[in-house]
């Protein structure tokens, strides 16, 4: 049976014990539910609820149509070797054009949706589609294979360090497209077939829209997942961190430092092992005795502290007996709740911790209540939320147990819900600039201010070529604030004349970054724990002849500042990020949706970093329609053309939109 919904609101369709819902969600896109017997109101997603908006229904013998502006779906009634089944295509409504159809996995069994019972009503889901000749896919999250365009690979949905889990993508066919399920599962983007995959849920919950441009793709979806808030003015400055500052007075010696030398410093850092244990959400008084000085000396200067904050709670902690019997630890299916080793302060050695449940209203109010005291009221306002995914060990999220649900149905969520807990208590608290940079995601996660960065990854060339492509496909998947840790995490030797030309061209790239920030675990290493600090990391750590070099890009970003305001703002009204690959811009450009190795950074500037050791020129494409002005030489460029920019060391490849104002050469 197919009809309209009994509420006008939908088109339905029955089959035998399945049900369909599709109901318009937003301007030029709906929302589809399947789901055995019913369709269940309130389980977990990203979407926001849609205004209701008018539809146009048709109805025939062979199925149904509901018209909501630029996409039309289609209900087709179909004949199978085991009974009639539907089956949903998605159209352009102006030509009629085929966007997405599913597609059934056999003639016989099964078809385009399967529902494989796990008990107590939960299903391995899957949901398939047809494959289309020539289609390109961007978006769905943030990951290290170095692929901008990721037709043909299989990914994962589950979170992890540096692999983050935004189950979002746009095709090049017009379309845009939300798996709504936070549910551990698979996308495989293979030739014969697209399927999505969740490994235990109780129905199929998808978003699709269409547009003409791929901008439009990215508002709609920002309307329908949230917009991300304006971002400070503050924050589009250079933030300063290393693996860890010890103390206090370690961590202000270098901010006076950046103050003596006259560099821009806009953020400084306080990671982790700067509490007494996990859990207790405050600093060791012995080794941070006056954070509320502390941050009064840096705000002087002009300096915001960034304080980090776990979502981890050592047994030992003052408040897990608390949280425990309260119910506000993450809790497991079998065994204890325990989910991670730690070598924590006082400890010779690793004991396993909990998990606060950032699903559960009533967590997320208590640990905001300690972050309050503790860090807010001492004047520290900015949150470094690490280990967010979060980062169980072994990965066990199908053995976890939270308020929200199991974890195999809703395990993805954790970092944007964690994000909510200090989005809303910032804001209860009358401060509304809301800046928390997250190591892990979810689709909805900016609207709470989460600024992505791109986890613990290599100090390697190979590791800054996958940067690029990592971050334009957080763009695309909704996160428009994203950062990188500038010369990488893992290792490098401020002593080597290799690693510090890595460290100039990471810093001209950073530049153009939303958000501009050093970090990294520098030789000499030491073993992991609370005596750790890590090697040198401040810009004068890599000789006099690179800091020239990161000093021009410093000064390079302070120019830029207002531009990158100007962006940010067309981010928080229009869900257009800053950074973004050149299709977004140039859609009508065929050669532009294959650049994976340069990006715009906003409208007028075209950005082409230097990704390979010893390089001193590069190519660049130039998208076709305006003319293109190299600041550095002041030569101009049609549109339309290839050309071989000289790289020197001190200076990356950039053009100017002919006519934009915007200072790459200081005047």
């Amino acid at each position: 049976m197919i009809a309209i919904s009994s509420d006008g609101l939908a088109l339905e369709a029955i089959v035998r014990h399945e049900i369909l819902r599709i109901e318009p969600w937003g301007p030029d896109s709906f929302r589809v539910r399947v789901g055995r017997q019913t369709i269940v109101d309130g389980i977990p997603g990203a979407l926001l609820p849609a205004k209701v908006s008018s539809a146009k229904f048709a109805m025939g013998d062979q199925g149904g149509s509901i018209v909501n502006g630029a996409l039309t779906a289609i209900v087709e009634r179909i004949a199978t070797d085991t009974g009639g089944d539907v089956r949903v295509r998605f159209v352009r409504t102006r030509d009629g054009e085929e966007l997405l159809a599913e597609q059934r996995a056999h003639f016989w069994w099964p078809g385009a949706r399967l529902f494989m019972p796990e008990g107590n009503g939960y299903y391995r889901l899957e949901q398939r589609f047809a494959a289309y000749a020539g289609e390109r896919i961007y978006g769905l999250g943030q990951h290290t294979h170095g692929r901008l365009d990721q037709k043909g690979l299989v990914l994962d949905l589950v979170q992890r360090n540096g692999e983050v889990s935004i189950p979002f993508l746009l095709s090049s066919r017009g379309y845009g497209f939300l798996w709504n399920m936070p549910a551990v599962g698979r996308i495989e983007l293979a030739e014969n077939g697209t399927r999505w995959v969740a490994d235990s849920a109780r129905q199929i919950d998808y978003w699709i829209t269409a547009a003409d441009t791929p901008a439009e793709i990215l508002a709609h979806y920002a309307d329908a997942t949230g917009h991300a808030p304006m971002l400070p003015e503050w924050a589009s400055g250079f933030w300063q961190s290393k693996l860890r500052y010890r103390s206090q007075e370690e961590l202000l010696t270098v901010a006076r430092e950046y103050q003596r030398r006259g560099l821009p410093l806009s953020v400084i850092v306080t990671d982790f092992f700067h509490w007494t244990h996990l859990g207790d959400w405050r600093f060791d008084p012995k080794e941070w005795p006056d954070p509320a000085g502390m941050v009064a000396e840096l705000a002087r200067m002009g300096v915001k502290l960034m304080v980090s904050i776990w979502p981890s709670v050592n047994p030992l902690s003052e408040n897990y007996r608390t949280m425990l019997d309260a119910g506000l630890l993450v809790g497991t299916e079998h065994g204890v709740p325990h989910h991670a080793p730690w070598r924590d302060k006082g400890l010779r050695a690793e004991i396993p911790v909990a998990f606060y449940d950032s699903t559960n209203p009533r967590a997320r109010q208590f640990i905001w209540s300690k972050i309050k005291r503790n860090y807010f009221d001492q004047g520290a306002r900015v949150y470094w939320l690490d280990g967010c995914e979060p980062e169980i060990q072994p990965g066990h999220p199908h053995n976890l147990r939270f308020f929200a649900g199991p974890g195999a149905e809703v395990f993805n969520m954790y970092p944007l819900t964690h994000a909510r807990a200090f989005h809303e208590g910032m804001n209860a608290a009358g401060d509304g600039e809301v800046v928390l940079l997250c190591r892990s995601a979810w689709a909805g996660s900016q609207r709470y201010g989460a600024a992505l960065w791109s986890g613990d990854i290599a100090s390697t060339w190979a590791s800054l070529q996958a940067q690029v492509r990592a971050g334009l496909n957080i763009a695309i998947s909704g996160i428009p604030w994203w950062t990188t840790d500038i010369g990488g995490f893992h290792g490098g030797d401020p002593e080597s004349a290799e690693y510090r030309e890595l460290m100039v061209r990471w810093f001209q790239y950073g530049v153009f970054c939303p958000l501009f920030r050093l970090h990294g675990f520098r030789n000499p290493r030491a073993p992991f724990g609370p005596e750790m600090t890590g090697g040198p990391n401040e810009v004068w750590s890599f000789g006099e002849d690179a800091l020239a070099h990161i000093e021009a890009s410093l000064r390079l970003r302070e120019r830029l500042r207002p531009y990158i305001m100007r962006q940010m703002r067309m981010a928080h009204e229009r869900g257009i990020p800053p950074m973004r690959p050149v299709f977004i811009d140039f859609p009508d450009d065929e050669r532009a949706w294959s650049i994976d190795d340069a990006f715009l950074f906003g409208p007028d500037v075209l950005v082409a970093p230097i990704l390979h050791a010893g390089a001193r020129s590069r190519s660049v494409y130039l998208p076709a329609g305006v003319t293109w002005v190299d600041p550095w030489t002041g030569t101009r460029h049609p549109g339309g053309t290839e050309v071989h920019p000289d790289a020197p060391l001190e200076r990356i490849p950039v053009f100017v939109r002919e006519g934009a104002e915007v200072p790459i050469v200081r005047q």
